[in-house]
């Protein structure tokens, strides 16, 4: 499995990166990526669609974000700076159909959860699957502090040769206040329902409140897991990280 570590603080170059990692898989090799991206909100394909996309934009460019769209599902999701991104791609080949070779959207979606909810648990989070009523990037595959808030959520985007398995994670308390405080004016301009109090984070669920303990425990989940083979390729992004 090829690794990439880093990013590039300009956050348009920055998803070139993983949009490579797609493409690389198509082509056979899978590829993981867990970081955490420059500061931006990613809004997603259904919220380009809405009236108030454009005055939803101006507010995160106001609140200093860049609005950057992703090509995954979901809807936008505030990155103040510490909070992590994850994007694991792989060949689909010929078992489509097959849950057993995570070939099938169901059966990634399963095993992208247990593995967020196996690496916060190593690392003493008390977390679940699920997520409280209005939160941020609504979605059925989301994980959450055990009765609190939303931690991270789940995507996907699929195509004829590779699948993207994609989400976001809050790692500090800090982040946490930051995306609930910009999430509420875009999501009100997109006219999607959010409760401020229902973004969680890894710290307040009694993990470490350090992004680069995360990113490695999830790294080494994905590559241990039924997604690697235990043996990455590293390469780094000449960047900041």
């Amino acid at each position: 499995m090829r690794v990439l570590r880093g990013r590039d603080p300009r956050p348009r170059a920055d998803r070139e990166h993983t949009a490579t990692l797609l493409a690389r898989a198509g082509d056979g090799t899978p590829g993981l990526r867990v970081w955490t991206p420059p500061r931006q909100v990613a809004f997603g394909r259904r919220d380009a669609r809405e009236s108030g996309f454009d005055r939803a934009e101006r507010l995160a460019a106001e609140r200093g974000f860049a609005p950057i769209e992703r090509d995954v599902g979901g809807r936008a999701v505030v990155y103040p700076g510490d909070t992590l991104a994850f994007a694991h791609a792989f060949p689909l080949g010929d078992g489509r159909g097959d849950d057993r070779t995570l070939g099938s959207i169901p059966a990634r979606y399963e095993r992208a959860t247990e593995t967020v909810l196996e690496a916060l648990r190593g690392l003493g989070a008390d977390v679940s699957r699920g997520e409280p009523p209005e939160s941020f990037c609504p979605g059925d595959h989301s994980v959450r502090a055990a009765g609190g808030g939303k931690i991270a959520g789940i995507a996907q985007r699929v195509r004829g040769d590779a699948a993207l398995v994609a989400g976001c994670l809050v790692v500090t308390r800090g982040d946490a206040d930051r995306i609930a405080d910009t999430t509420a004016p875009v999501y009100d301009a997109l006219g999607v329902p959010f409760d401020p109090d229902t973004v969680g984070s890894v710290a307040a669920a009694g993990g470490p409140e350090r992004p680069k303990a995360v990113a490695r425990a999830l790294e080494g989940a994905f590559v241990d897991g039924a997604w690697g083979d235990g043996d990455p390729a590293i390469r780094w992004i000449a960047g900041d990280d």
